[in-house]
This record gives structure tokens, C-alpha cells and sequence, in this order.
């Protein structure tokens, strides 16, 4: 079950990034919300809360959760790589992301039809854009931090 939570939580990522590139783009065009961007927004929210409640069952009981491992002898948490991003840095920046992805659906909700909610929204999105493609896993990152693009590969 562990594995497959882990699955899902790094798959829906794609869902959000989508999304919200998506709802970026509306939000900085000329027309006014409609009933469609409203939908995207949901759909942006619930995966990003869905994946939020998915990683903090990570963070807390998975493979390397806090409440089930113990710091190895020697490792101050700060310090080491590892523990340092998926224990501070990447719930941190998540949960960041996600309060800025709630708080622009709401902007998008009570926008529709208005055009002036549509600044505010887009820069939050482009805030949580910007902070949760930061504290993503990537391949590329050192220190035994990243993960593949696809899940199971």
C-alpha cells in the first residue's frame, strides 16, 4: 500500500502542473473568469489537496517518516541532504504551494465573470508554480534526493 501511495502522490503532480499551467494561462488572458476556469480551479484544488493529504502520510508514517525513522547515528538533519529536503524542505514548500493554489481558487470562484480578481489569482498561481516546481524531487537533483519522472521506472 506504502508504494502505491507513493505512486499516486508523485503522479498527481503531473495533474496539478497541468492544471495549473492551464488556469495560469487563463488568468492572464483579457476575458473574465468563466464557469469552465472554475472548473479547472476545482479540479486543480482537489488534486493538490488530495496529494497534500497523501504526502503527509509520507512525511509522517511512509518509508522515511518521522514518526517511524529515527535519524541515523551521526546525521544532523540540517545537514544532511536527504533528510533535510523531505523532511523540512519539501513539505514546507508543498504546503506553501497548495495554501496558494487555495487561496486563487477562491479568487477564481468569486471572479467569475470579473475581470479584476484575474490579476491577483494569476500571481498567486505563478507564486505556487514557481515554489512547487522548486520543491519537487526531480531526476537531477543530487544528494540521493531525486526521484524518476514516471512512477514504478
Amino acid at each position: 500500500m506504502e508504494r502505491a501511495l507513493l505512486d499516486l502522490h508523485s503522479s498527481l503532480r503531473w495533474i496539478i502542473l497541468l492544471f495549473l499551467l492551464l488556469l495560469l494561462v487563463k488568468s492572464w488572458s483579457s476575458k473574465p473568469f468563466s464557469g469552465g476556469d472554475r472548473r479547472i480551479a476545482l479540479i486543480l484544488l482537489i488534486s493538490a489537496h488530495l496529494t497534500l493529504v497523501i504526502g503527509l502520510y509520507q512525511w509522517l508514517f511512509g518509508r522515511y517518516g518521522i514518526l517511524v525513522t529515527s535519524l541515523p547515528a551521526g546525521v544532523q538533519l540540517m545537514k544532511d541532504t536527504f533528510y533535510r529536503f523531505y523532511w523540512v524542505e519539501h513539505p514546507f514548500g508543498m504546503v506553501v504551494g497548495i495554501t496558494l493554489i487555495t487561496m486563487a481558487y477562491g479568487r477564481v470562484k468569486r471572479g467569475v465573470g470579473q475581470t479584476p480578481k484575474k490579476k491577483g489569482a494569476a500571481w498567486l498561481l505563478l507564486v505556487a508554480l514557481v515554489i512547487i516546481l522548486g520543491t519537487i524531487p526531480w531526476p537531477f537533483m543530487m544528494g540521493g534526493v531525486g526521484r524518476p519522472l514516471l512512477p514504478g521506472t
